[in-house]
C-alpha cells in the first residue's frame, strides 16, 4: 500500500519500494498485482507498482459496481474498466509462474470481493479475520451480511488443512499481543468467534448488523476509495 499522510494529503512509496527491492533480492519478477476488493481504509499501491514493474492489476469483475457507487458519492467520473488490467469472474483460473490461481467470488464485505486460492492456500482479503477477531463489516454501500455468511461458508468448505491468509489483523481487546496473518480452515471453522462452531446464518446476520451499527466509518474512506476504484491512482 501507499504510505498516506492524512494531515498533508501526501502519499509516499517507501513501503511499496521495499516490496520491489525484496522481490529483486530474491530473483523474483512481479507479474501480477491481485486486489481482493477496493479497500476503504488504505490506499493501494497497485498503480504505482504497475508503473515500476510492468505487472498487471487484477480484481473481481464486480468492482464496476463499486466504481459506480463511489464515483457518484464523491462526484467523480466513473473510472473506465481499463484502470484494471483484468476483471476476474468467479471460478476463473490463471497461471502465476508454476502456480495455478483460482478466483473465488466471496461478496459481502463489498459486492466485488474475491479470494485467491492456489494449492493448499487461500488469500481471503477482508472476508475473514483471525479466529479470535471474527469477520469483516458488511455495512458499506453494496455490503450484505447474508452474502458474507454464504461466502464464508464457501471458504469453510475447503479442506480443513487449507492455509488461510487474511488481509488484516486486529488485536482483540483481551487476548494476544502479536499480529498474525495465517490460520487454517479448520481453525476458522471450529473457533471463529463470529461464525465458527456451526453458527447459523440468522445468528450471524443479527450479530453482524448489530455490530456494524456501532462502528465508525474508516478514517481514510474518501481518499482510499477515490484512489482504489482507480487501481490506486492518486493523480
Amino acid at each position: 500500500m501507499l504510505d498516506y499522510d492524512p494531515a498533508t494529503g501526501e502519499a509516499a512509496t517507501v513501503s511499496a519500494d521495499s516490496l520491489v527491492e525484496l522481490a529483486r533480492s530474491r530473483g523474483l519478477d512481479i507479474v501480477w498485482l491481485l486486489e481482493t476488493h477496493a479497500h476503504a481504509d488504505h490506499l493501494s499501491a497497485a498503480d504505482y507498482l504497475r508503473s515500476r514493474t510492468g505487472a498487471s492489476v487484477g480484481v473481481g469483475a464486480r468492482v464496476v459496481e463499486t466504481q459506480k457507487t463511489f464515483a457518484q458519492r464523491f462526484a467523480m467520473e466513473t473510472p473506465p474498466r481499463t484502470v484494471f488490467d483484468r476483471l476476474f469472474a468467479d471460478g476463473e483460473r490463471f497461471a502465476l509462474g508454476e502456480l495455478e490461481i483460482e478466483v473465488l467470488h466471496t461478496p459481502g464485505h463489498t459486492p466485488a470481493c474475491v479470494s485467491y486460492r492456489t494449492g493448499d492456500a487461500v488469500f481471503v482479503g477482508d472476508t475473514l479475520f483471525m479466529p479470535d477477531f471474527g469477520t469483516a463489516r458488511a455495512d458499506f454501500p453494496g455490503g450484505d451480511a447474508e452474502a458474507l455468511y454464504r461466502s464464508i461458508q464457501r471458504l469453510l468448505s475447503l479442506p480443513p488443512e487449507t492455509r488461510v491468509f487474511v488481509g488484516h489483523d486486529y488485536l482483540p481487546k483481551d487476548g494476544r499481543k502479536d499480529f498474525r496473518w495465517e490460520t487454517t480452515v479448520a481453525a476458522e471453522r471450529d473457533g471463529n468467534i463470529h461464525v465458527g462452531g456451526g453458527t447459523t446464518e440468522a445468528a450471524f446476520v443479527a450479530m453482524r448488523q448489530a455490530r456494524d451499527a456501532t462502528l465508525p466509518p474508516p478514517k481514510l474512506l474518501e481518499p482510499a476509495l477515490r484512489a482504489n476504484i482507480r487501481a490506486g491512482a492518486t493523480g
